[in-house]
């Protein structure tokens, strides 16, 4: 039986170091795999024959899940065992992987990712949602800074690894990687995370989980397929149009429950509404870039899969480093100074970027790489932490879930949307004078595509041309995410709570007045109802 320890009026579990160890390698598990298949997708393009939308699909399907399922996930955690359901997920995301080992066409690369997703939707939420529970606020920073370091350091080990992989074997073999770090994952979760449970968290409501998953399916369907079928197609608009009224029934849905699985309301806190915008496009903007960049450094730059790994490794140091430091860093100077700076440190790396040529060389891209990792690391650790410190202590748990879900929705809608920005701006430029109708449409669906042709019509001047369409198209994809930054950075230094007013609206001595703090009984943590811990443990 797992004993606990009394500290500052909160129960602490002596293990909780050991378990967010656990929680770790779960995450690592994720980290490595959403980085993994960017680096596999020029490949998997040539072999497979996917144009830019299948590869979108191929890389979207899984954050759409992941997305869509989240909170749901999160409360079946709560009620049956936050232990219990991550190592379901965990186990989930292995049968996910081994689909995708075995796929032979893009169809079936589309349903392992989907069912990955479904895996990392139930991984994600819990092993964020523990932290509440294991560590008080003096410690939740600290803990934010490891889970997120975790993330970031899964996420150059993907390319690296999955290049390595891809050069040596078949592109299968970047799911079949999943396999042992699943086992690590689920062995150090069995041995060192205790149980919990929260049996008084909301109910999980199908309906309005089958509405966030149709309603973020729409909006994504509805962005990948424009540049192909044109933004005012019927098909387009039409699903559009489903997408506002599936996520609007949600939202009047939601707002009829006492407690609601999608607590929109919670966006009425300033300080939670800013600082979950700030990490939204901070997501939003890492997404889009680590889609568009392999394809510029393995089919512009000419390098192979483990090279476009290794070069994408400035930006993962960059994020690595910031993220580690970021807790000091605000200690001294404030969140939001840092939350700002790092965005606009965001915003100079990504202008910066979109003056790319196809002359640059590695070493331009490389640099802006590195910056903008900084800026990444700056802006996302400070900003979700402070988001959770910004609620009421009685809500902080629906708002961990909410800030997760809107997360993985810009993560979404950044591929989405910043990958239909390139695909049009890529067609629109490529020159394909002289070649036959059907060659001439196959090039235009993505730069492997079109040097594919070029290759089989020797024709130089085509690869010339997809080369200088894509760095064209990459530019306007990083001027956009520059911009965006910059406002974000404006909006947050104008409006962004500082310390004083976040700490009114929540303190760390654990007396909120809630349930639980009456004489004798230790105050709840954070939102999270104080750890049922199972005596069979």
């Amino acid at each position: 039986m797992v004993t606990v320890t009394q500290d500052a009026g909160i129960q602490r579990d002596p293990r909780r170091w050991w378990a967010l160890g656990a929680l770790v390698a779960s995450m690592l598990v994720l980290g490595f795999d959403m980085t993994i298949l960017n680096v596999a997708l020029p490949t998997m393009a040539a072999e497979l024959g996917a144009n830019t939308g299948q590869q979108q699909w191929m890389a979207d399907i899984y954050i759409v899940v992941f997305a869509a399922l989240m909170l749901p996930a999160g409360l079946l955690g709560d009620r049956f065992g936050r232990r219990r359901v991550l190592i379901s997920g965990l186990g989930v995301f292995l049968a996910g992987s081994l689909i995708g080992t075995l796929a032979g066409d893009v169809t079936w690369v589309v349903v392992a990712r989907a069912v990955m997703g479904v895996g990392a939707a139930l991984v994600m939420p819990l092993a964020m949602s523990v932290l509440p529970s294991l560590f008080g606020p003096s410690e939740r920073s600290k803990a934010v800074g490891i889970i997120s370091a975790a993330s970031a350091l899964g996420m150059p080990l993907g390319p690296i690894i999955g290049g390595w992989l891809l050069n040596h074997f078949w592109w299968g073999s970047v799911f079949l990687i999943n396999i042992p770090m699943v086992a690590i994952g689920v062995t150090a979760c069995v041995l060192l995370l205790p149980e919990t449970r929260d049996p008084s968290s909301p109910r999980v409501d199908a309906v309005s989980a089958a509405l966030t998953a149709g309603g973020l399916a729409a909006l994504v369907y509805a962005i990948i397929e424009a540049p192909d079928r044109g933004w005012g197609d019927p098909l387009v608009l039409g699903t559009f149009a489903l997408a506002v009224v599936l996520l609007t029934a949600l939202v009047l849905r939601e707002r009829r429950f006492a407690r609601p699985m999608l607590d929109m309301s919670l966006l009425t806190h300033r300080g939670f509404l800013l600082n979950t915008l700030a990490a939204t496009l901070v997501t939003f903007i890492l997404s889009g870039l680590l889609f568009v960049l392999p394809q510029y450094l393995q089919a512009v730059l000419g390098n192979d899969a483990l090279g476009t790994g290794v070069r994408l490794l400035p930006m993962m140091g960059g994020l690595i480093l910031a993220a580690r430091t970021a807790q000091p860093v605000v200690a001294r100077f404030g969140a939001r100074a840092v939350i700002g700076a790092g965005l606009v440190v965001l915003a100079f790396a990504a202008l910066l970027g979109s003056r790319t040529t196809v002359d640059s060389g590695y070493g331009f891209t490389a640099l802006w790489l590195a910056i903008a990792g900084v800026g990444f690391g700056f802006s996302i650790v400070p900003s979700m932490d402070n988001a959770l410190a910004a609620l009421p202590r009685d809500r902080a748990g629906s708002g961990s879930g909410l800030l997760m879900t809107l997360r993985q929705v810009g993560s979404a809608v950044g591929i989405a949307l910043l990958g239909s920005l390139l695909a049009t701006a890529f067609r629109d430029r490529l020159d394909v004078g002289g070649l036959a109708a059907r060659a001439a449409d196959t090039a235009g669906e993505s730069v492997v595509a079109a040097h594919l042709v070029a290759d089989r019509t020797g024709s130089a001047r085509l690869a010339a041309s997809a080369n200088e369409a894509y760095v064209h198209g990459m530019g306007l994809v990083l001027l956009v995410c520059g911009i965006a930054a910059l406002v974000t950075a404006l909006l947050v230094a104008a409006l962004l709570p500082n310390a004083a007013e976040t700490a009114d609206v929540r303190t760390d001595d654990g007396a909120d007045g809630g349930a639980g703090s009456a004489e004798g009984v230790p105050p709840r943590t954070p939102g999270v109802a104080l750890p049922q811990v199972d005596a069979r443990e």
